[in-house]
């Protein structure tokens, strides 16, 4: 998952940046309304799973990010933290966009759940459960089986998979997996996909799981085996 968390509180985006990227997660950070854009312009917005928007912000609030993003017709989850608690605030947020909120102080597996619930719901899912081939994966509890006996990965081995997981068949360009994987403070190259690609294969050997290479563009997740 990458995450953009919009937070002008140093200690609280600190503690939830290390939070998701203890897991595995891509996280960057934005102060400011005109940071979140900034970064938002910079590429796809979509390219972002989640963002995790603050509302009030050094240079405004964060509803006008919420606002600028779905008038450009992005569909990116948007989860607000908010130290409001009236309804209405709540019923505003939700009308213009909002995904979901949470309020202030955050709990970090509150905080979890919620995300999972939102992304769920933006795939059309109704539980955490993802079964493909003899290989089942749990996001609530981060954890591979296959065939019923545990997997053990990596937390980026386990990211990789999820993003492959979340479309089987489907063509994963090493570009769009490096976006998924890392933040912008990394500067990893596609070597560093080759790398996870190879752990990932592996470990899941026995399994009727295979990653196809696309020579010159990415992989492939299918449910036979295929070429390596």
């Amino acid at each position: 998952m990458r995450v953009l968390l919009v937070e002008d509180s140093i200690d609280l985006a600190n503690a939830i940046a290390e939070h998701f990227r203890r897991d595995g997660h891509a996280v960057d950070h934005a102060e400011t309304v005109d940071d979140a854009r900034f970064m938002l312009m910079s590429g796809d917005p979509d390219s972002y799973d989640i963002v995790l928007l603050d509302l009030m912000l050094p240079d405004g609030f964060g509803s006008s990010v919420l606002d600028w993003l779905r008038a450009r017709g992005s569909s990116v989850a948007v989860l607000v933290l908010t130290a409001r608690s009236q309804v209405t605030d709540r019923v505003s947020l939700l009308d213009l966009g909002a995904d979901d909120y949470l309020t202030k102080p955050v709990d970090f597996s509150e905080l979890n759940a919620r995300c999972r619930a939102v992304l769920r719901r933006k795939q059309g899912k109704s539980n955490n459960l993802t079964k493909v081939g003899d290989l089942e994966f749990d996001a609530s509890h981060a954890t591979v089986y296959v065939r019923g006996e545990p997997v053990p990965l990596r937390s980026r081995e386990l990211r990789l998979l999820e993003v492959m997981l979340a479309s089987p068949g489907a063509l994963h360009a090493k570009g769009s997996l490096l976006e998924k994987l890392f933040d912008l403070a990394e500067e990893p190259s596609e070597n560093a996909i080759e790398v996870y690609i190879g752990r990932l294969r592996k470990k899941l050997e026995g399994s009727n799981i295979s990653i196809e290479t696309v020579r010159g563009v990415g992989y492939r997740l299918n449910t036979a085996p295929g070429p390596r």
